[in-house]
């Protein structure tokens, strides 16, 4: 892969040892610092991409403002949302709201040619409001993880419910096709996996159970990486908005 002898990797096996394997063999974007970790979630009005989810613990803003740029390119070529709406978690919509780092990428992210919409709660996160939510790798593991033991809290409980006693089983019956559609929008194999960004080349982190359509959709989503050359339109969408940021701050001073 280093010699350009393939496009990408597809791998179900431990986190950390993919992202180390695959920062090695593809090494970064000229201008990206870190990969961002990305994940697709399902909104009430389609999907959402949300980075970084673990990569980076800790972060500096101007990793931030590059994750926006990350998760925009590919919401825009592989999700398919022509002007991907761009927001910032905190802890309140307020510009004033939220920690140092939130306040400091807010204000580089209003400089940017991006659909920076501001910021954006937890509570945002599955209403579609934002197409493209981002944050450090702690505040987006958390949310990940708590979102993961949630569906799958609500899934058992339905079912218990919907089995307690004779009229529950009926009337389970006749919306057994409405819930097979609310699962498979909450299927994680719909989407493949994680898709490391910020590399030259397309990395995608499958979950450790993943059954073959998982693995079928995240051959899919680095097919489409390649086909779209994400890797080069990051580069150039670094340097512009290296240059917004920086320029911004020249004529200032």
């Amino acid at each position: 892969m280093h010699n350009g002898e393939a496009a990408g990797l597809v791998s179900a096996g431990n986190t950390g040892a993919v992202m180390a394997t695959s920062k090695m063999i593809f090494g970064m974007v000229p201008g990206a610092d870190r990969p961002a970790l990305a994940t697709v979630l399902p909104t009430l009005t389609g999907h959402s991409v949300m980075l970084d989810v673990g990569a980076n613990v800790e972060c500096k803003p101007h990793h931030l403002v590059q994750f926006a740029i990350m998760g925009h390119l590919f919401s825009k070529k592989i999700v398919g949302i022509a002007s991907p709406r761009v927001g910032l978690m905190s802890v309140g919509e307020e510009e004033s709201k939220g920690n140092d780092l939130v306040k400091e990428v807010h204000h580089s992210l209003k400089k940017v040619n991006l659909n920076f919409i501001g910021n954006i709660e937890g509570r945002d996160i599955y209403n579609g409001r934002a197409d493209v939510i981002v944050c450090d790798g702690f505040t987006g593991n958390v949310a990940l993880k708590t979102s993961e033991g949630l569906i799958e809290a609500v899934l058992k409980l339905m079912k218990e419910e919907l089995t307690r006693n004779m009229q529950a089983r009926l009337g389970a019956a006749l919306s057994r096709q409405a819930f097979r559609r609310l699962k498979k929008r909450l299927d994680y194999s719909e989407y493949g996996g994680a898709p490391l960004l910020g590399l030259r080349g397309a990395s995608i982190i499958c979950h450790g159970r993943s059954n073959g359509n998982a693995i079928k959709n995240a051959i899919r989503v680095a097919k489409e990486f390649a086909e779209h050359k994400v890797d080069a339109m990051l580069t150039a969408e670094l340097n512009r908005i290296d240059a917004d940021v920086n320029g911004s701050e020249d004529n200032v001073q």
